[in-house]
């Protein structure tokens, strides 16, 4: 969380950092630190107490706020876009990603994630719960309160993930598509060099998006049935805890104009704390 607050705070103030790629890479930033804040407080309140508990509706409200994740799929997916533009358009790249046309994406990704979710916890909102009413998870997913459930959920659950898998797939083939145009563009380049500098930024990006779409393919792109909820917490730490972490030192925290970035913002701490 504090690596992902630091990136958003030195892409704002810092000017040299104020181009298409990193404005994302905020974006990215701000994505992660509300859904791990929308878990994480709840989750050590729990590990801290003798018995965990949520209400049904706070429960549905966090599965809601947490799927506003579905901005971070957004995002990967305008990113990789702002790479093929980046690589395989490059004359062209400052009127396809100009200022405007990034605040409409970015505008567009937070739109589209607080949709999204609106339509599956309206599903969740319509099913009967019994007792005893205890999750195996450490955080409200889909699977664990249609556990909970006293009724059939099996029509609940298909419209739920054929919903979800539209979404990712479309997510998926759009973001493969544009790191094709990009492999092929980097491998018809005459310079050694070139190549090289392509392939180490794309390879960081495809790391992130192969662990994101890798774990949410396997959790929400499946049939309407039950899988072991031991299976679902350990694929679930990896895109809520795991990429989240990932993330800050992929993209930027190793990056040379960051780290310069980082020595400023140090140094106008330290002059004015003197």
């Amino acid at each position: 969380m504090v690596a992902n607050a630091l990136i958003v705070l030195i892409v704002v103030r810092d000017g040299h950092l104020h181009t298409p790629m990193y404005f994302f890479i905020s974006n990215l930033s701000l994505v992660e630190l509300w859904y791990t804040t929308v878990t994480v407080p709840k989750m050590l309140a729990n590990f801290l107490s003798p018995q965990g508990v949520i209400s049904v509706p706070s429960c549905i409200t966090q599965y809601y706020f947490f799927s506003l994740a579905a901005t971070e799929l957004f995002i990967l997916t305008t990113m990789a876009f702002d790479r093929y533009a980046a690589i395989c358009r490059p004359l062209h790249y400052p009127l396809l990603l100009s200022p405007q046309t990034c605040g409409t994406l970015a505008g567009v990704c937070w739109s589209m994630g607080f949709l999204c979710p609106m339509f599956p916890s309206f599903l969740l909102t319509q099913i009967s719960f019994c007792t005893p009413n205890q999750i195996n998870h450490f955080f409200c997913d889909a699977d664990q309160i249609f556990h909970l459930s006293c009724t059939d959920t099996y029509a609940v659950q298909a419209v739920g993930y054929a919903f979800s898998t539209v979404i990712i797939l479309g997510a998926l083939v759009f973001t493969i598509a544009s790191y094709a145009r990009i492999l092929a563009t980097v491998l018809a380049m005459a310079s050694a060099s070139a190549q090289r500098k392509a392939f180490s930024t794309c390879t960081a990006y495809l790391s992130v998006v192969t662990i994101y779409f890798g774990t949410l393919i396997f959790m929400y792109v499946r049939p309407a049935m039950k899988y072991e909820s031991d299976i679902n917490k350990i694929v679930a730490i990896f895109y809520s805890v795991i990429t989240p972490l990932l993330n800050p030192l992929t993209y930027t925290l190793r990056n040379k104009d960051v780290k310069e970035a980082l020595k400023v913002l140090s140094s106008r701490i330290q002059s004015k704390g003197l």
